[in-house]
């Protein structure tokens, strides 16, 4: 059981993040860009690796939900603002060519200057999105 999340477990993450990363592109030239991956699992006609890349996402989160038992979580939205959210996500990718971690762990890793302007765009648009729901929507 854990009582508290630690350095450690993100060093972790972020180190396997980066290393999965850099083999798909070594194996297979592609970016792990996963909203890409996604669209070309459904459509794609390289399905396999897309849904075995996907499948390995859901088991990993899986295995650290179990890990993560212990943890007291708080969310802080409900499932209708959630499902919202995700849309949304979801909206902004198609809009900015790629996610997160496409353009923040991939592309950044590559020096493409496209996804330092996007990730710079999405770390703005979160800290503002944060700053708004936590504070500006309190009041009202």
């Amino acid at each position: 059981m854990v009582e508290h999340p630690n350095i450690a477990g993100g060093l972790m993450g972020g180190l396997l993040i980066g290393v999965a990363s850099l083999l798909l592109l070594i194996t297979t030239g592609r970016i792990a860009g996963i909203s890409g991956i996604v669209g070309g699992a459904l459509r794609g006609p390289d399905r396999g690796w897309r849904l075995a890349f996907v499948a390995g996402l859901l088991a990993a989160g899986a295995v650290g939900f179990q890990a993560m038992q212990g943890v007291d979580l708080n969310m802080q939205a409900g499932g209708g603002w959630l499902v919202v959210a995700g849309l949304l996500v979801g909206l902004g990718t198609r809009m900015g060519s790629g996610c997160t971690s496409g353009h923040g762990v991939c592309g950044l890793g590559r020096r493409s200057p496209r996804s330092v302007a996007a990730t710079v765009v999405f770390i703005a648009v979160g800290m503002v999105t944060v700053f708004v729901t936590r504070h500006l929507l309190e009041w009202l």
